[in-house]
């Protein structure tokens, strides 16, 4: 796809359809998720929110695939847990063990093939409002859904950027 103006222009002209249909998909999926997650989740929240972006903007990209969002997902959401039960008192100490977390998933899913850059942001979330089943739950309840949203629609969507 062209990055020109008139390229950008004369692109959106021609699959608008595309673009509102795509635009709808992804309010829609983040429906589907705040259903399972509060708003005490932020954090959270806008790693899925992330994630819609790139599985609707750029769905062919290795980012966007099933077993990135999920595992992603799953490793913010498993190294987040443990960093979690880390004491931190003090406010060096909350900022080690934050980076810490989500530098350890960085880590993690890039050598397991995974990589996601919105489950950083799961991880983040879940350190911060410690570990509980109603966000285990919820964060691989999500993950599983958006992935079969992208895999069921993958054939009507494209590439917007």
């Amino acid at each position: 796809m062209r990055r020109t103006a008139h390229g950008r222009k004369t692109e959106f002209h021609n699959n608008w359809k595309y673009y509102v249909f795509q635009s709808l998909l992804a309010s829609v999926a983040l429906a589907i998720v705040l259903i399972f997650l509060t708003l005490q989740h932020l954090v959270i929240v806008a790693s899925f929110a992330s994630s819609i972006f790139i599985i609707f903007a750029l769905p062919t990209n290795v980012t966007a695939q099933v077993r990135n969002v999920i595992g992603g997902h799953l490793v913010g959401l498993i190294v987040g847990s443990l960093f979690a039960m880390i004491p931190h008192a003090s406010l060096a100490m909350t900022i080690l063990v934050y980076a810490s977390s989500v530098g350890l998933s960085f880590f993690l899913m890039t050598v397991t093939d995974t990589e996601h850059p919105p489950a950083s942001g799961t991880t983040l979330g879940v350190v911060m409002a410690g570990f509980n089943w109603d966000i285990a739950i919820t964060v691989m309840i999500a993950s599983i859904v958006l992935g079969l949203i992208h895999r069921f629609c993958r054939r009507y969507i494209r590439d917007l950027l």
